[in-house]
């Protein structure tokens, strides 16, 4: 049986981003899909209309019965939109805890639009943040989770890698594709171990879902049982492909 990776995401209906984009990726890698959609959003890919809610009790449903059907070999989360989400989802996966986990922090959308609020981030702080395996956050989603200002230079992104593992991470990718330079520099910080620095050449291109596919990549890696550090070089990679066919004219998205 092909590993399974569990998607607990948002949708989005531009298709660009959330649930789909996450399903293109695994479905690209080879892994079976499990899902538990927490939001539905009306976006496109310069704003957001509308956002619904699923109701936490629906989404612990979707999680256990999706762990019903196949035990996953890994979990991504994505858009969870509020704190009461985010504690049904830790109390969910409860019987899932030496699962590799992935949460890619989803704090605003890439047109603007605000996805979870303050109290949302306080509760993902104690909870998600600390129980998963590694946080993919982009610079601005480091910057909010550490109440800082974003981080523009390469140094400066390592520095807030390295206070997120401070503030309870076990490990953190955090992506520098929206920093500045010649080259797309993310920094693995991993709690006990030193950081490491994954730089690829900077693409000129410009793609929605990025940060989904990259999360999504990472936790079909790790559900093919590769270590932590070659997992996060191979989603890189991944995402740096869907750049380069965008920049071609291609048909990544």
């Amino acid at each position: 049986m092909r590993p399974a990776v569990l998607v607990i995401a948002g949708s989005d209906s531009s298709g660009g981003a959330g649930l789909v984009r996450d399903v293109r990726t695994l479905s690209d890698l080879g892994t079976r899909v499990l899902c538990a959609i927490t939001a539905v959003t009306a976006q496109s890919d310069h704003r957001v209309s509308a956002v619904h809610h699923v109701p936490p009790a629906v989404i612990r449903s979707q999680i256990q019965a999706a762990c019903e059907t196949q035990h996953p070999d890994a979990i991504k989360i994505g858009m969870l939109g509020s704190g009461t989400t985010i504690h049904a989802v830790a109390e969910a996966l409860g019987p899932c805890s030496r699962v590799p986990m992935v949460l890619d922090p989803v704090l605003a959308a890439s047109s603007g639009g605000i996805l979870l609020d303050e109290a949302g981030r306080d509760a993902l702080r104690q909870t998600l943040l600390r129980s998963a395996t590694i946080v993919t956050p982009n610079t601005l989603e480091a910057a909010l989770l550490l109440g800082e200002q974003p981080a523009s230079e390469d140094e400066a992104l390592g520095a807030q890698a390295q206070r997120l593992i401070a503030r309870g991470a076990r490990a953190v990718l955090l992506k520098g594709g929206h920093a500045q330079g010649a080259e797309a520099a993310d920094w693995l910080a991993v709690s006990g171990r030193a950081l490491e620095r994954i730089a690829s050449p900077r693409i000129p291109a410009t793609l929605r879902g990025t940060g989904c596919a990259l999360a999504s990549a990472l936790a079909a890696h790790l559900a093919f049982g590769r270590s932590l550090p070659e997992a996060c070089r191979c989603a890189k990679a991944y995402v740096a492909e869907l750049l380069r066919a965008a920049a071609q004219g291609g048909t990544a998205d």
